[in-house]
């Protein structure tokens, strides 16, 4: 090929590429809960949003998530509280508490029971399928987390002040979908919409959320109650 051609052809390949990636933008947006005097409003952490194509054509290929992502069992507790990764992503479950931990899910993003495991010991899950998972230890009532594993590259999760940021989105029209830990079904349903993306318009604005309802409790995974702690037990000290 001539050099000046050759010149020409990466000079079109660079401008469509910049043009390409000018083309997808950063969407913002702020969720706040209804709610009375100023004092009284609940945190608006840990709101998610995500965005699917509404016309149905695939996202751009979802990238492995490196590090692999964990759920650390730590003071009896899941940290982090939320974790949203793509589907078919590995997620580990290390237990860095002095005694047992038994996770489990029995919600439909995904099924499974993790068994007892001992400090310093990890367990995976494969999260293969679109959904939400809430995520609790059939030993310690006081331990839950949830993870949301998703179809599309499209999301965020909010800060304390209410912050959503969504990378890389390219213009187009989406159905907008958003999930909080306190709110029942119907009320997210009834949030779904859809909404344009555009160069003059990256941001969704302000989203007014309907006020958290009070956690519900929950059972052990053999749908019972949970009995006391029995400390002394060597299901729950590590030997």
């Amino acid at each position: 090929m001539p050099p000046l051609v050759c010149s020409r052809l990466v000079c079109a390949l660079l401008i469509c590429s910049s043009v390409g990636m000018a083309e997808e933008m950063t969407v913002t947006a702020n969720v706040a809960f209804a709610a009375g005097d100023k004092k009284s409003r609940a945190d608006p952490h840990n709101v998610v949003l995500w965005l699917i194509p509404a016309d149905g054509s695939p996202t751009r290929p979802v990238p492995p998530v490196d590090p692999r992502p964990r759920l650390v069992q730590k003071d009896k507790s899941f940290q982090p509280h939320i974790l949203v990764v793509p589907v078919g992503t590995l997620v580990e479950f290390p237990n860095r508490d002095p005694f047992f931990h038994n996770v489990f899910s029995l919600f439909e993003g995904k099924r499974f029971d993790l068994g007892l495991y001992e400090a310093g010991s990890t367990r995976d899950v494969l999260f293969d399928k679109p959904g939400i998972s809430y995520i609790f230890c059939n030993i310690h009532a006081e331990m839950s987390a949830v993870v949301i594993a998703l179809t599309t590259p499209y999301y965020g999760i909010s800060n304390h002040k209410g912050m959503v940021t969504i990378s890389n989105v390219p213009p187009g029209r989406y159905t907008l979908h958003t999930w909080y830990e306190t709110a029942l079904p119907e009320t997210l349903t009834s949030m779904t919409r859809e909404v344009t993306i555009s160069e003059t318009s990256p941001s969704l604005g302000q989203l007014q959320l309907p006020a958290p309802t009070a956690p519900q409790g929950h059972k052990n995974m053999y749908g019972k109650d949970y009995p006391p702690p029995a400390p002394e037990s060597p299901a729950y000290e590590h030997p």
